[in-house]
C-alpha cells in the first residue's frame, strides 16, 4: 500500500480524473489517504479520516511512509475556530491559510512537519467544546457541493467539520451520517448538537443540519443559515415555505 498526505490548504477531490469533473469532497491540510491508482496526471485515493474515495491531482500532495501513517492514526489534533490560522512554510517563506478541521498530527510545539516540509503554525491550536460557537462561525459560508471549509461547504461537510472539533468522526455524506448515532423519538426531545436528517420524495436522505434546540436548526442550504424547524421539516422565512422534509433525528453525545 502507498499513502499520501495533503501539504496544501485544501485539495479538491473529484468524481473522475478530470478537472471538469464534479467536486465530491475536499482533503484538508495534514489529512492522509491511501493511494489506489496512478494515472499520468491524477491519483485515485481513499481518505483515512472518513474513508471517502475520489481523484486528486498528482502534483497536489507528498508521499507518506507506512510508519508515519501508523503514527498519524494514533495522534489527532485539529485546528479550531478563532483568529485566522496560518501555516508559515519555512522553506520558501510562503503562507497557507488553513481551514477549520485541518490535521496537525505531526506537530511538536508550534512546528508541524509534513514529509520533508516544515511549517510554523500561527494562531489558535486545540479543541473547543462550544458546539454552538463553532457551528455559528460558519454562518453565511456559501454552499459548495463537496466543500468542507468556511469558503464553501455542503450540508454534510458542515456537520462533519463541526463534529470533528467535538472529537466525533462523522462519515462524509448525509445518508452515511444518518447510519450513525442513536435515534431520538421526536423533535420536542431534541437538544443542541442533535442532527436532523431530511429526505426527498423517494425517501432517500439528502440533507442534514445541526439542531440548536427543538425550534431552530443551522444548516448549509444556499449558505450556512439558521431556520425554523417543526415536526414537518424546515421552514424558510425568506421563501415563506417548507424547504426540507424531516425524516429522523440522531444523537451523538
Amino acid at each position: 500500500m502507498e499513502y499520501g498526505i495533503c501539504n496544501l490548504a485544501v485539495i479538491p477531490m473529484r468524481a473522475e480524473p478530470n478537472e471538469r469533473s464534479e467536486q465530491v469532497s475536499q482533503i484538508l491540510f495534514g489529512e492522509a489517504f491511501e493511494i489506489l491508482e496512478w494515472t499520468e496526471n491524477w491519483v485515485q485515493v481513499t481518505t483515512i479520516f472518513d474513508n471517502y474515495t475520489g481523484w486528486i491531482g498528482r502534483m497536489q500532495f507528498v508521499m507518506l511512509g507506512h510508519m508515519a501513517q501508523k503514527q498519524l492514526k494514533q495522534k489527532e489534533l485539529y485546528l479550531t475556530h478563532g483568529a485566522v490560522t496560518q501555516a508559515w512554510k519555512v522553506a520558501d517563506n510562503s503562507v497557507l491559510y488553513l481551514p477549520i478541521g485541518s490535521s496537525l498530527s505531526f506537530m511538536k510545539g508550534t512546528t508541524c512537519h509534513i514529509g520533508n516540509e516544515k511549517f510554523e503554525i500561527i494562531g489558535d491550536i486545540g479543541k473547543n467544546n462550544d458546539m454552538d460557537f463553532v457551528a455559528k462561525s460558519f454562518l453565511n459560508a456559501p454552499y459548495l457541493w463537496g466543500g468542507r471549509t468556511h469558503f464553501g461547504i455542503d450540508c454534510s461537510g458542515f456537520t462533519q467539520a463541526v463534529f470533528r472539533l467535538q472529537g466525533y468522526d462523522l462519515k462524509r455524506d448525509a445518508s452515511l451520517q444518518a447510519e450513525q448515532g442513536r435515534s431520538i423519538a421526536s423533535l420536542d426531545k431534541a437538544k443542541l448538537g442533535d442532527l436532523a436528517f431530511f429526505d426527498n420524495a423517494e425517501g432517500k436522505i439528502t440533507h442534514v443540519g445541526i439542531l440548536l434546540n427543538d425550534e431552530h436548526i443551522i444548516h448549509a442550504s444556499g449558505k450556512v443559515k439558521i431556520d425554523s424547524i417543526d415536526e414537518k421539516g424546515i421552514y424558510s422565512e425568506q421563501l415563506q415555505r417548507y424547504t426540507h422534509n424531516l425524516k429522523l433525528i440522531k444523537r451523538f453525545f
